[in-house]
């Protein structure tokens, strides 16, 4: 567990390089991630809930800043999630993004004089972007640099090897995630006919699962999208689903169970077929029209799933099945063995490279 019991730490032996700690930084809607070596020179990885919460100190009456899953779980009356949709979308939205990160690499004990790499989404959203790149270089770290690498590159790069073979190939990676689907084709790290689709998304399966909640449920039962998230994230799987069941507290006393069968797995079931859609119809068709000879390279390697949605098991082998009915042909999909952290491993990994 991180520090504030709000993330996830992993370590590997691999010794650690001289210079100022690189660190990869993916900061998402819904969660954010940090890679980075520790002082004994193991990766750590930090993940938590993109969201912090401000109360009074009783004693001094100064501000106290909360981040992660404390601050969803003891103010989930006022925990603000400043990034629902990818990218900081006010000044005020900026500023809490600003002191979420802040508090955040505090908490991890991060140098100054660090090297930071940070995923950025596909998306055509200049000032957004301005901002979350702010919310990096006004952070109390990057003193060495700061760069950023789109996000469906840098969750590649865990996918195709252990160290930058991503960098050095042709491929095509499809970036399944909370807020958009994004697509893209990378020649050498070159970013060819980049594509992004905000109707096709995680948000969307979570919106779709507590509607069919209620529908199964014949109106007894209504859930909220926090909670269709986590029946999403514990219990979809595209190759052994299992019905569950649930309990929830009726008003004015007593509980009700309800068993969910289709409710989970028929939203999914819709978002892979829209996803394929997407792909197959809309971004490769430009692709081809755009860069042909890299669009046939491409299509004779893997394509790489990266983002949340990725993590449902099987999702990878069912979308490499759809997609190679949809377009006539063998296709070959693979993942990180963790989607959701490969940003940041991969950032990481440029950032490494960068401080050699």
């Amino acid at each position: 567990m991180t520090e504030d019991g709000s993330g996830e730490d992993e370590s590997t032996n691999d010794e650690s390089s001289s210079g100022p700690t690189a660190v990869g930084v993916k900061l998402g809607s819904t969660r954010t991630v940090l890679q980075f070596r520790n002082d004994d020179g193991e990766v750590e990885t930090v993940r938590t809930l993109t969201c912090l919460a401000t109360y009074d100190d009783p004693l001094t009456g100064e501000e106290r800043v909360l981040f992660g899953e404390q601050a969803a779980q003891e103010y989930p009356d006022r925990v603000e999630y400043m990034l629902r949709s990818g990218l900081p979308e006010s000044r005020e939205g900026t500023e809490l993004a600003k002191k979420f990160f802040a508090e955040l690499v505090s908490a991890h004990g991060l140098d100054t004089d660090s090297a930071i790499v940070y995923a950025i989404p596909t998306i055509d959203n200049e000032p957004g972007l301005a901002s979350l790149n702010e919310v990096i270089e006004d952070s109390p770290v990057g003193g060495a640099f700061v760069r950023s690498f789109p996000e469906s590159l840098t969750g590649s790069i865990p996918a195709l090897g252990d160290g930058l073979e991503a960098i050095e190939s042709v491929f095509v990676a499809v970036n399944m995630g909370s807020t958009n689907l994004e697509a893209s084709a990378y020649r050498h790290g070159e970013q060819l006919s980049p594509f992004v689709s905000g109707a096709v998304t995680g948000n969307e399966v979570d919106r779709r699962i507590a509607n069919a909640v209620e529908e199964e449920t014949q109106g007894r039962v209504n859930v909220d999208l926090t909670t269709a998230r986590e029946y999403k994230e514990t219990h979809a799987d595209f190759d052994e689903f299992e019905p569950f069941t649930d309990v929830i507290q009726q008003p004015g006393g007593g509980s009700h169970e309800f068993t969910i069968e289709r409710s989970v797995m028929e939203p999914l079931d819709d978002y892979l077929d829209d996803a394929v859609d997407e792909v197959a119809n809309n971004f490769l068709s430009q692709l081809a029209n755009d860069h042909m000879k890299p669009y046939q390279l491409a299509l004779s390697k893997p394509i790489v799933l990266t983002g949340g949605m990725a993590c449902i098991p099987g999702i990878v082998e069912e979308f490499e099945a759809r997609m190679s009915e949809e377009l006539n042909r063998d296709v070959e999909c693979v993942a990180a063995d963790r989607p959701d952290t490969a940003p940041a491993e991969g950032a990481r990994r440029i950032a490494e490279r960068l401080v050699e």
